[in-house]
């Protein structure tokens, strides 16, 4: 079984901000959303990888395969394309908390936003606070 590369790390938050995120908007959006985050969850932010700012954690075990491991409750990462947005589980119980979100799309772990003024500040925190409720749930604090 292959070991998980994505752990957390000692990593500066603030400075992988200046330094990934490369236009002064994403810079912008990525300490906003620090702020916002570390307000919201009552966690610390800290690095997951060379380049997802997670908040919280939790200890996971598939249940397809023998992988297990840590992860972020929810996070973010202020990438080229988008900003990654960690902060739903794809369950239909969750479908009703994008209706009202605004601009985003969708990949298979994460939301696609260009910029936090495209999305609705307080949707995204309900999202936020359900996805660290229902992953406690699942998977213990």
């Amino acid at each position: 079984m292959a070991e998980l590369k994505t752990k957390q790390t000692d990593a500066d938050v603030r400075a992988f901000i200046e330094s990934f995120a490369d236009t002064e908007q994403k810079r912008r959006d990525g300490f906003e959303l620090l702020e916002l985050m570390e307000e919201w969850t009552g966690f610390e932010p800290k690095m997951w990888g060379a380049s997802i700012i997670g908040f919280g954690v939790y200890h996971y075990k598939s249940e397809r395969s023998r992988q297990e491991g840590d992860w972020p409750l929810v996070g973010f990462s202020p990438r080229k394309a988008a900003i990654s947005l960690y902060v739903y589980t794809g369950m239909p119980e969750q479908a009703h908390l994008l209706e009202n979100l605004g601009k985003f799309k969708m990949g298979k772990g994460c939301i696609y936003v260009k910029k936090l003024s495209d999305i609705n500040l307080n949707e995204l925190k309900t999202l936020v606070l359900d996805t660290i409720r229902y992953m406690q749930e699942k998977y213990g604090k």
